[in-house]
């Protein structure tokens, strides 16, 4: 049966850019047969005056040239934008967006719901979907907002969702040319464990025994998999592999692992044991043997929503990993 949304959208190709989706809510990338409504909503002092970048009254010009500008911003990969779109309706009901500092390493959250949306938990919503994809799809470490002291509705939003503040400050909003006003900021970083408290191990915590290995083309490349939204420690980049099976060999399970996870045909035969992994996470300790293998029929094919990347060794560094695959960076590093 055909998604409800795809029926009441216009038949028009969309710009390109990701398409999210919640329960109740579409978040796709904004074209330019959203000016109108997008203006109109826009355009309520109540919004405005907390949108830094929004003046008022905001004219439909502007609608229709910061539309094409998110469009530019995107290609560019300097910004994320996202019109918000009730997945039952149809209906236009604010925005959400990502704009991202210039390393690439963290970004800056805004949003804005429109007048007739309100008290509907359409932000709450919106934003969750918008920082789990990011954490999972971009190579950010951290999101931060900056929100009108003022504005409890947004305050509450992010502190719901982890955002701890700061520190506060003072922002000209351009409604308010001159003035300088009252922020307060705000900061999440990407799910790290590690860097949480050393865990105080007892004799009750579980070893928890996982395989992976280091595949190596012919040009000395190793491959990396990027974990998936939805799985703890989405966004991070780890060597293939997995959990061992009751009565499993760790070579057997890497054979496994290897075919569900990549379509790859490989021989247990051809797994060199390299290096073994040994951490201490708050739940349990992991450890993990890591063989090389430079021989598999096929070719890495992501089956499980990930994505995949050839990485020279001397540039593993460059790939934010957990923490127990980390150590293993500099030992690949000097033996390839």
């Amino acid at each position: 049966m055909p998604d409800l949304f795809d029926s009441l959208m216009p038949r028009v190709a969309l710009p390109p850019g990701p398409m999210l989706r919640t329960s109740r809510l579409i978040l796709r990338p904004l074209q330019e047969s959203d000016v109108p409504v997008f203006h109109r909503l826009i355009n309520d002092w109540d919004i405005c005056r907390r949108v830094p970048d929004a003046p008022f009254p905001y004219p439909e010009s502007q609608a229709q040239a910061w539309i094409a500008a998110a469009a530019s911003a995107r290609e560019a990969g300097r910004a994320e934008q996202f019109a918000i779109v009730e997945t039952l309706t149809g209906a236009l009901v604010g925005c959400v967006g990502l704009k991202l500092s210039k390393d690439r390493k963290s970004a800056e959250l805004g949003y804005w719901v429109g007048r007739p949306h309100w008290r509907q938990g359409f932000a709450l919503e919106a934003v969750r979907r918008i920082i789990d994809w990011a954490f999972a799809s971009l190579p950010i470490t951290q999101l931060t907002a900056v929100v009108a002291a003022d504005n409890d509705g947004s305050l509450a939003v992010l502190r719901r969702l982890g955002f701890k503040q700061t520190g506060k400050g003072h922002r000209v909003f351009s409604c308010r040319p001159g003035e300088k006003l009252p922020v307060k900021h705000f900061t999440i970083e990407r799910e790290t464990p590690e860097n949480a408290a050393e865990p105080l191990l007892t004799q009750k915590t579980a070893t928890l025994l996982v395989v992976a290995a280091a595949l190596i083309d012919e040009q000395g490349r190793v491959l990396l998999a990027r974990r998936p939204e939805g799985k703890k420690m989405a966004g991070l980049w780890e060597f293939p592999g997995g959990k061992l099976e009751p009565g499993e060999t760790p070579e057997a399970a890497l054979a496994r692992e290897l075919r569900e996870e990549l379509e790859l045909e490989t021989d247990p035969n051809d797994f060199a044991p390299f290096v073994f992994a040994s951490h201490a996470y708050e739940s349990f300790h992991l450890l993990m043997p890591v063989f090389l293998c430079r021989r598999w029929k096929g070719e890495p094919r992501p089956r499980e929503g990930q994505k995949l990347a050839w990485v020279a060794p001397g540039n593993l560094a460059e790939y934010p990993m957990p923490a127990a695959d980390r150590p293993l960076i500099p030992m690949l590093r000097d033996f390839l």
